[in-house]
């Protein structure tokens, strides 16, 4: 039997987790709002009080009331084919959809404009496989290319930053001081990380705690670091030197559900969490937490 209720619960340190009304099965622990089970979604993010939800090998995307949870019209976005990653630009009022190894797409929150928008040149190739937003500065994320690409609110390209050989990157973001933080795999190691690279790509810092596959991060203006460590079922927040600071949900408190994509409004103190399948017969679900810091 689904219980519903409301619950607070205070953290050990100065972040702690709130929950509205809670849909879970059996525990008090799982703290959050369902708000959409959708077959294979691939991204999420949001834009004012809308929520965008990518859908595996579609070109729809989703869109909710994320004050009333209702269902908005979907956008047909036409010509994306393999979306892997959404991102949103406040200060242009944009959406950004990344393309599986082809192009990044630039929509409008109604749908009504849909551009390719990179790459902007025939001869130039790009391999996107995740996006992330920081300001008006778009960041790329290449995993055959094992490079970032970083650009600015028209598209004109900042830098490409390439990552050491051994590097399979899996998700990056800006953080606040220009550095880049880096979710991905190394081979030489045979293991996962989080790393702080420089814009020449050389590695600054590394975690490589207790780590499964840190498939997508999120960053706040502290530096602070939000990892969802998919292969563990876990949500894990680092500091600005990339030291574990806690387990922000663990799989237990997650009901083994396995986080695929992250999305963090710093200014509402709400994350944004896109969760995997766990086997053939389940749909991949987005659900919102509250995330506040005291």
């Amino acid at each position: 039997m689904v219980n519903k209720y409301v619950v607070e619960r205070h953290m050990n340190d100065d972040w702690r987790r709130r929950g509205h009304v809670v849909d879970v099965s059996d525990t008090a622990d799982s703290v959050s709002v369902l708000l959409f089970v959708v077959v294979d979604a691939m991204g999420v993010t949001q834009l004012g009080d809308v929520v965008y939800i990518l859908c595996r090998r579609s070109s729809t995307i989703r869109r909710l009331s994320a004050t009333t949870l209702q269902r908005l019209t979907d956008i047909d976005a036409k010509g994306v084919k393999d979306p892997w990653d959404i991102a949103a630009c406040e200060r242009m009022s944009q959406l950004y959809v990344a393309d599986w190894s082809e192009c990044v797409w630039r929509v409008s929150p109604d749908g009504a404009d849909i551009k390719r928008w990179l790459p902007k040149s025939p001869s130039d190739t790009i391999s996107p496989s995740a996006l992330s937003m920081t300001s008006s500065r778009l960041l790329v994320t290449s995993f055959s290319d094992k490079q970032l690409i970083h650009l600015d609110a028209g598209g004109d390209e900042l830098r490409r930053v390439p990552l050491p050989d051994y590097m399979y990157p899996s998700h990056a973001v800006e953080s606040p001081s220009g550095t880049f933080i880096v979710g991905h795999g190394n081979t030489q190691l045979d293991q996962p990380q989080v790393s702080e690279v420089n814009t020449e790509g050389q590695v600054l810092r590394q975690f490589s705690g207790s780590l499964g596959a840190p498939e997508h991060i999120a960053a706040d203006s502290h530096g602070n670091i939000i990892v969802a460590d998919m292969l563990y079922c876990r949500i894990l927040l680092l500091d600005a030197k990339l030291a574990l600071r806690r387990v922000i949900m663990d799989e237990h408190q997650l009901n083994y559900q396995k986080p695929w994509r992250v999305f963090y409004m710093e200014q509402l103190g709400q994350l944004l969490v896109g969760f995997d399948v766990i086997s053939f017969l389940d749909n991949k679900r987005v659900a919102v937490f509250d995330l506040l810091r005291r």
